[in-house]
């Protein structure tokens, strides 16, 4: 998959349902030995917040889909 893909797919919680933001110009982190992803960095701005991130363990992420990646927080 590529990233342009990736980064339209809205991140959702399994548990609650809540809705936690868009991946867009989310950052990667990657293990420098292995090269594996490790977790994606969601950047949330809004108008009346400050700017805030949230890391997702790739472990935590449960599906892939076509609109949405469903994680297990």
């Amino acid at each position: 998959m590529r990233m342009k893909k990736l980064a339209l797919k809205e991140v959702i919680d399994m548990k609650d349902g809540k809705k936690l933001g868009v991946l867009g110009q989310a950052d990667i982190n990657f293990d420098p030995v292995s090269g594996e992803i490790q977790s994606l960095v969601i950047f949330n701005r809004s108008l009346f917040q400050t700017k805030s991130e949230l890391v997702i363990d790739w472990a935590q992420i449960e599906a892939i889909g076509e609109d949405t990646i469903l994680i297990n927080q």
